[in-house]
């Protein structure tokens, strides 16, 4: 399995996710993902994105892509 930020899989995230509607902010993917019963490590990953509309499921990825290249170096 990949892994990403803070070990942490994107499917994990998207997981987390599930049933967000978009446009979202980031607000709104944290407080989804509490919703979800998402851990603490997820809710990190999930504070640690930018401050940025989310159109969709793949801007969220993105961004969780970056961070977690950002993470790397």
């Amino acid at each position: 399995m990949t892994r990403g930020v803070g070990g942490h899989s994107p499917a994990n995230i998207t997981q987390h996710l599930k049933g967000i509607d978009f446009p979202a902010k980031k607000d709104d993917l944290i407080q989804r993902a509490k919703n979800n019963n998402a851990g603490q490590d997820v809710l990190e990953v999930i504070e640690s994105l930018p401050e940025v509309d989310y159109g969709n499921m793949a801007d969220v990825m993105k961004a969780y892509g970056e961070a977690d290249q950002a993470g790397r170096k």
